[in-house]
């Protein structure tokens, strides 16, 4: 078919029936939206209010694999509930947030911390779904292996496909490609892990707010990069003063 008449048949048939001819001469699957055609998502709450949220079927399974560094004195974002959950043989256990009214034991901005977090205390720093979040990440990254001892280990996630919190500042949405770059400049000299977990299903699946159970195993364990749900990161500090 010449370019001429092939624009003068998209012409007639207009942009929509272009494209299904297209896609039945291409022999491509159909696509049945179902009541997945929506504008507004099945739960605004990120699926909470309908099981758990697809990311931390990723965030979970990377802190169980984890378990062995999560030991003696521990430092979390927040809460030290990831702590107490996948810990074991725990020291001291503290919680830093830049918010006073969730009780952390530290109150500070973690880029601003110099002052309040002592340097080479904890043998592990947990900051699940945080990166996202910090204003000032390379400054901010900086401290958390500041705060943690030689040979010790700090453990991140951040978010992919996933919906933007509702009630605060989301900076930031990296691959893993992206974190490696960056990690490379402020973390030279450590061991740093940094891995992408998700699939197209999984993400859309956590955009429209619905929930793991609503998924299977094999389901969510597909990893196809292009489509990052969960973005997780495992350093280890060198015992020497390498790092910097």
């Amino acid at each position: 078919m010449s370019p001429v008449i092939r624009e003068q048949l998209k012409s007639v048939l207009g942009p929509r029936w272009t494209t299904r001819l297209r896609r039945l001469l291409r022999g491509h699957e159909r696509a049945r939206w179902g009541n997945l055609r929506r504008v507004a998502p099945f739960s605004a709450n990120f699926g909470f209010d309908r099981g758990t949220p697809v990311d931390r079927y990723y965030l979970h399974r990377f802190l169980d694999a984890q378990r062995g560094l999560i030991r003696g004195d521990v430092l979390e974002i927040q809460s030290t509930g990831h702590t107490r959950r996948w810990g074991h043989d725990l020291g001291r256990v503290d919680s830093v947030d830049i918010r006073a009214d969730l009780r952390p034991t530290f109150v500070c901005d973690l880029a601003h911390s110099e002052s309040v977090l002592p340097s080479d205390r904890y043998d592990c720093f947990l900051l699940p779904n945080t990166l996202q979040h910090l204003r000032e990440p390379e400054t901010a990254l900086r401290h958390a292996l500041r705060v943690v001892k030689p040979g010790g280990a700090v453990l991140a996630s951040a978010a992919g496909f996933v919906p933007l919190i509702p009630d605060g500042p989301d900076y930031w949405r990296c691959s893993a490609e992206g974190w490696r770059e960056m990690l490379s400049r402020i973390w030279a000299g450590c061991e740093v892990t940094v891995e992408s977990h998700g699939n197209c299903l999984a993400a859309v699946a956590a955009l429209l707010g619905l929930a793991l159970e609503e998924l299977t195993p094999a389901e969510l364990d597909v990893t196809d990069p292009r489509y990052p749900v969960l973005v997780t990161i495992a350093c280890l500090k060198p015992h020497s003063g390498a790092a910097r």
